[in-house]
């Protein structure tokens, strides 16, 4: 079975496999958004993250690459009464733009195999307007031990030193590590390791 064939799999159940609820972690950073800013969302899925960002006025693309996810995404948008712009892509072949977003966010953004990382973090910082903002949240290796959600492969996993390789050339770079109790519908849902980045280009 492909990674594609796997996740629609997920998506194709009733309901939202994450929920609809924004992310924690992003809703805390609610004080660095402003309407009118473009946002680009990375493997938004459902749309509970891009959603959220359209409602506090956000221009939001989220990218994905289930299309049946992104119907649901488009489905929640509209009964929010918002606008969300989807795309259904791979991000390992897709084409980051460049300098075209104020806001990139990555919510659990662990698919990519170690291989294929530096590209996506590169695709990243291009696809960000100088002094734009990156909001990530992922997990840690220690979530192994948890398992209540994430890749279970420790490869996928992320570390301090590893973000702070690909971005300690932003302007400003924030990272948290914390173990902490995330709620969010049957794909994450307990106790978790996790990794907090806010960084400014």
């Amino acid at each position: 079975m492909s990674e594609l064939e796997r996740w629609e799999g997920r998506f194709s159940a009733p309901g939202f496999v994450f929920g609809t609820a924004p992310n924690a972690f992003l809703k805390s950073q609610a004080h660095l958004l402003k309407p009118g800013l473009k946002a680009l969302t990375l493997a938004d899925g459902e749309g509970r993250n891009g959603v959220w960002l359209a409602e506090h006025g956000l221009d939001v693309l989220a990218v994905d690459f289930s299309p049946t996810a992104l119907e649901k995404s488009r489905k929640l948008a509209a009964e929010r009464g918002v606008t969300l712009r989807t795309e259904q892509a791979d991000l390992a072949e897709w084409n980051w733009p460049r300098e075209a977003f104020d806001l990139v966010v990555g919510i659990f953004f662990q698919f990519a195999p170690p291989e294929q990382r530096s590209d996506f973090f590169a695709g990243i910082k291009q696809a960000l307007k100088p002094g734009g903002l990156l909001l990530m949240q992922n997990y840690r290796a220690e979530q192994l031990k948890y398992r209540t959600g994430g890749p279970s492969d420790i490869e996928r996993l992320y570390t301090r030193a590893l973000l702070q390789e690909a971005f300690g050339d932003f302007s400003a770079l924030e990272i948290k590590e914390y173990d902490g109790i995330i709620d969010e519908g049957t794909g994450h849902a307990g106790m978790s390791a996790l990794i907090d980045l806010v960084g400014r280009k």
